[in-house]
């Protein structure tokens, strides 16, 4: 099973009581996965999903709080990977249950906004946003190469209140429209994690952090030996130009005709090829000489070849 669907699995265990919060969770899984229809002159409600957990639940959160028969099959896809559906269709009490959950408008319309009476509380915010996943989130595996949680909803003014009652919890959350709908999502990996733990899924909260952990430092390490490697190979073609710069002026004018000290200098460098200047700088002068005193002399050396290459130089 993927990260996301431990996750909704986990969520999908929580145990059910009386609390209306649960009432506001049943609310998000129907307004964003339910489809009505007409049979016999009366209300049918179906709710697919190819998650036999989310389907339990579904059917779970209606007999809790309603005594009605519920229906469920299972018909495998013709397409594609060709995994099992779950359907549950009701059709007892639906205009009731429905109009309990402020999902039916009177002419037998879906409301596309999230009532109030649904999240008047911080438990009933963490419920409906726990339906809401449900119903139409995916987050990645954390081990991925990005961070990004989306919840993918029909209605415009839904997403966007989605994306307020998101936001209320400080989670950075951006809505986008793509082609059947809108998405509201979360790239930041802190807000992630706190998302989350919000609709409470303690043990996938438990795996991200371990995994980000995991990764943020394999992350740093890999900074670290980046920017070694990148030091290393900088101090290599220093040394190398160098190098070059001193055999130009030992072939074209010779070493013995530079001052002591330019001289001392070059000879160190061609002995210790493989040295950093702050090395190089010990092996002179009984150490007396600074690092940037050296660079300082590497300097002239570089423009005497320069001259000597371009012919203008002048003893």
């Amino acid at each position: 099973m993927s990260y996301a669907s431990d996750m909704k699995k986990e969520l999908t265990m929580i145990e059910l009581t009386d609390d209306p919060q649960f009432l506001s969770e049943l609310s998000a899984l129907i307004k964003m996965n339910g489809v009505l229809s007409i049979s016999n002159m009366k209300l049918a409600l179906t709710f697919q999903t190819e998650n036999a957990s989310i389907a339990r639940r579904m059917f779970s959160l209606i007999k809790h709080f309603y005594d009605v028969d519920i229906n469920i099959s299972v018909r495998k896809k013709l397409k594609l990977k060709k995994n099992n559906v779950y359907i549950c269709r009701l059709e007892e009490r639906v205009k009731e249950i429905l109009r309990d959950l402020y999902i039916l408008n009177d002419n037998y319309t879906l409301k596309t906004t999230i009532t109030k009476t649904l999240i008047d509380s911080d438990e009933k915010k963490r419920a409906y946003l726990r339906g809401a996943f449900l119903a139409g989130g995916s987050v990645n595996n954390p081990r991925t190469s990005s961070y990004h949680l989306e919840i993918f909803s029909q209605y415009e003014e839904h997403s966007k209140e989605l994306l307020n009652l998101m936001n209320t919890y400080d989670l950075n959350a951006r809505v986008i429209e793509r082609k059947k709908g809108f998405i509201v999502y979360i790239k930041e990996s802190e807000k992630i994690s706190d998302f989350i733990n919000i609709v409470g899924a303690v043990r996938a909260l438990f795996q991200f952090e371990d995994e980000r952990i995991v990764r943020d430092l394999n992350n740093a390490v890999n900074r670290m030996n980046n920017c070694d490697i990148a030091n290393i190979n900088k101090m290599v073609n220093a040394a190398t130009k160098q190098v070059e710069d001193i055999n130009v002026i030992e072939e074209r004018l010779g070493l013995e005709q530079l001052d002591e000290k330019l001289r001392v200098v070059a000879l160190a460098r061609l002995e210790h090829q493989e040295l950093p200047l702050k090395d190089l700088a010990e092996q002179i002068e009984d150490g007396k000489l600074s690092k940037s005193g050296l660079n300082h002399r590497f300097r002239k050396i570089a423009r005497i070849a320069q001259e000597l290459r371009e012919g203008i130089y002048e003893v």
